[in-house]
């Protein structure tokens, strides 16, 4: 028979699991089924905010690492998630909505550059602060091992955008998340973020801001 934890033990994973399930599977859950769309990156905000608060808290989080790991950048890899991603955002289109195959690079070529200057910031890079360092950290204790810890953290990040009602996004999310990662697992940080940015941007791009785009989701009830 396996060992018994010991009760503090016990206690402090079943308070953490209890938060880890409040955080990451209660509040997507809410916005999705609640929260207006337009309300997405004030939601983003306090999220991110609350996430660094509790990282904070969690203590012996290396803070330096968030800008460690600039020389370790896997540039075939971001070079390959941009053309895969473009490849299969103009894949789906072509089957879902081929008329919005580079639409918005076509029609409003100055929109994609205030895109692709804020989307890292204002969207990946918090993202990336919440469902990375904070689920890796803070939550050691309650992970599993190895490629099962990976895989989680791809659900709970496809999870997270159910808002957007899509088993596009859901699939997309998922295969992404698994990238960010074991990017930041192998790499570090900055290897996280820049593969999410440059993903994120692909996805615009091609067209795929209609899956991806807040003011155009629809629940379906």
């Amino acid at each position: 028979m396996a060992p018994l934890a010991e009760p503090e033990a016990a206690i402090g994973r079943f308070l953490l699991g209890l938060e880890f399930a409040a955080l990451y599977i209660g509040a997507p859950l809410a916005i999705a089924l609640f929260m207006p769309g337009h309300l997405l990156f004030e939601a983003l905000a306090l999220f991110s905010a609350a996430g660094l608060l509790l990282l904070w808290f969690t203590g012996g989080f290396d803070w330096h690492s968030l800008v460690r790991g600039w020389r370790r950048l896997p540039w075939l890899e971001i070079l390959g998630m941009i053309a895969i991603t473009t490849a299969l955002g103009a894949l789906i289109l072509s089957f879902e909505r081929p008329g919005a195959i580079f639409n918005m690079a076509r029609s409003r070529p100055e929109f994609m550059l205030v895109i692709w200057t804020f989307y890292p910031i204002l969207s990946a890079l918090p993202q990336e602060l919440i469902f990375r360092p904070l689920f890796f950290h803070r939550y050691a204790l309650i992970l599993p091992r190895g490629r099962a810890a990976i895989a989680l953290n791809a659900a709970i990040f496809s999870f997270a955008h159910l808002m957007y009602w899509s088993w596009v996004v859901a699939a997309l999310t998922f295969v992404g998340g698994w990238f960010f990662a074991r990017a930041y697992l192998k790499r570090g940080f900055p290897s996280a973020w820049v593969l999410h940015a440059v993903a994120g941007n692909a996805l615009f791009t091609v067209g795929m801001g209609v899956y991806f785009y807040s003011g155009n989701v629809v629940r379906p009830f």
